[in-house]
């Protein structure tokens, strides 16, 4: 507290309540605060950022931060309440860890108690851009930064008289400078993620990360969205000029936001959506994309951005003196990020809201080498790939992952953030994609010519051409093969992409080691998806591949 007691005033101090709500931090238990600075414009809140020093100006005008300790999100530090309420609903287990009600409370009031005396920064938005199923989100930050990146990834609430009758169906509230006490709390570390579906609140302490706090609404909205019906889901989503939306499910790191943003293409979003009877729309208001080694040429949209006022840019090296950026330095991490406006995007659709998809796709980053760049999957292939959620995890994206990428399964193609037992959201996957008859391929991003260490990786401008022939519609009557392994069929051919990068074996000069790779690659699907057999009907277990020669 020592920090206000010559009480230098911060450049927005005059107009932190001008667009208060009447609905106050009293209502979240917070009391004999400093100064409330609610609901700042960017402008404002660069000021602070600055005034404060939590961040610097970088060359034309982003603003950088660095994030700590914390370079990526903390997994095993996240819990959820267990009560009486929602406790039938949840999929306990490795994301989704039991935390008693009367530790969060301890821990609750033990926050409450350490934000007295001190400044905090109120953003009241929106989740998801479809008004019917929007969630009112309150963001309570310590950080001037976490606030300008809650505006930028969310949806600002825009009349004053709007942000003076808001109430929130949900709050955050992110400190990172408290910590836990783990032999009292119960946490495993100082770190703590601790969501209460009963209390309506979310509380994150010890992490300056900002995906914490998007991760966070969008696991708030997985467990909201779909008991009124909406499918919630962890991927990109553009449309064409013909109204034809497009989905591409992945974990970070598989080139959800890349791909997506394609010049030729409407965006949506990059990262979270939902699916209604309606058609899809995004969760969010706003970009956070991986800007490690970012090519000016083979991703221009993204690098712009990184150049625009506006954006967070976390973690980014850059030069003290000149402020320009080097985005191959990962001296800090490998998870560098940009966190900006959805509009930043020349072609981003304003409403961020699309008709029913027409093509599904499944990105997997294969660090086996053995995945072809595209295949078309029958809808209950489909089905077993999306309870799979196969890919690599990429070094950087969470917290303990090393240099090489690391062979996991994820359900739903995010299991960290699903609630509901997977099985729940891929039922109503399932029904979504028989009635609305869509297409649905898997694409691999990862390697190619040989596993990680020895081949490379896939080529973008081969992606985006199979991926263009694909939502066009130019690869549904084209001549395919059958892959002996997984069933899948594999195009034989496609313009602009050598026959031989279309079936992994030719790419791979020992083809005997291809082969082993490609055997353990299957046995690995079918050891993990035992976990699902029970319960999952048989066409949908018998769709993944199987033992045999070949």
């Amino acid at each position: 507290m020592s920090q206000y007691i010559i009480d230098i005033k911060s450049p927005a101090v005059g107009q932190a309540k001008s667009r208060k709500s009447e609905y106050g931090l009293k209502n979240h238990g917070l009391v004999n605060l400093h100064n409330v600075y609610w609901n700042l414009p960017t402008e404002a809140l660069y000021e602070e950022v600055v005034f404060r020093g939590e961040g610097s100006l970088s060359y034309m005008g982003p603003i950088a931060v660095n994030t700590g300790k914390h370079t990526a999100r903390s997994a095993n530090d996240k819990f959820v309440v267990k009560e009486t309420d929602t406790e039938d609903k949840i999929w306990w287990g490795q994301y989704n860890r039991p935390f008693s009600e009367e530790k969060f409370n301890t821990v609750l009031q033990r926050l409450q108690g350490f934000l007295q005396g001190r400044d905090l920064f109120v953003q009241d938005c929106y989740a998801g851009a479809d008004p019917r199923y929007r969630v009112p989100v309150r963001i309570v930050s310590e950080l001037a930064w976490h606030s300008l990146f809650a505006r930028n990834m969310l949806i600002p609430a825009q009349t004053n008289d709007e942000l003076r009758k808001f109430i929130p169906e949900f709050t955050i509230i992110a400190a990172p400078s408290f910590k836990a006490l783990p032999q009292v709390d119960g946490t495993l570390s100082p770190t703590f993620i601790l969501l209460n579906f009963a209390q309506k609140l979310c509380i994150i302490g010890n992490s300056g990360y900002g995906g914490e706090i998007k991760k966070s609404v969008f696991t708030v909205l997985n467990f909201l969205l779909p008991l009124q019906g909406v499918l919630s889901m962890h991927c990109s989503a553009n449309v064409g000029k013909d109204g034809d939306s497009a989905l591409f499910f992945g974990l970070s790191g598989t080139g959800k936001t890349t791909l997506s943003a394609d010049p030729g293409r409407g965006l949506i979003g990059d990262d979270e959506h939902g699916w209604s009877d309606e058609g899809v729309f995004n969760f969010e208001g706003g970009c956070y994309a991986k800007v490690i080694a970012l090519s000016p040429t083979a991703e221009p949209q993204i690098y712009k951005c990184t150049r625009r006022y506006g954006t967070i840019l976390e973690n980014v090296v850059y030069d003290p003196v000149t402020r320009l950026l080097d985005l191959d330095d990962d001296e800090l991490t490998e998870n560098t990020r940009a966190a900006y406006p959805l509009h930043y995007i020349d072609n981003a659709v304003p409403e961020a809201q699309a008709g029913h998809p027409k093509n599904i796709i499944m990105l997997t980053c294969d660090a086996s080498g053995v995945m072809p760049p595209l295949a078309r999957l029958t809808p209950e292939q489909a089905m077993y790939h999306f309870i799979s959620g196969y890919t690599s995890k990429v070094a950087g994206t969470e917290v303990d992952l090393g240099k090489e990428p690391e062979i996991t399964f994820s359900a739903c193609f995010g299991a960290p953030f699903m609630v509901h037992h997977p099985y729940y959201y891929a039922e109503m996957l399932k029904n979504k994609i028989n009635k609305h008859g869509v297409n649905c391929w898997l694409v691999n991003t990862g390697w190619t010519g040989g596993q990680y260490g020895i081949g490379k990786r896939m080529s973008i401008k081969h992606t985006r051409t199979l991926l263009n022939h694909a939502l066009e519609g130019r690869l549904l009557d084209v001549e395919y093969r059958t892959d002996p392994l997984f069933g899948f069929q594999v195009p034989k051919r496609c313009e602009g992409v050598p026959e031989k990068v279309l079936d992994p074996a030719q790419t791979w000069d020992d083809r005997e080691a291809y082969k082993q790779k490609y055997l353990q690659l299957a046995a690995l699907f079918i050891e993990n998806f035992k976990k699902f057999a029970a319960g999952t009907p048989k066409e949908v277990a018998a769709a993944g591949p199987v033992k045999r020669d070949f």
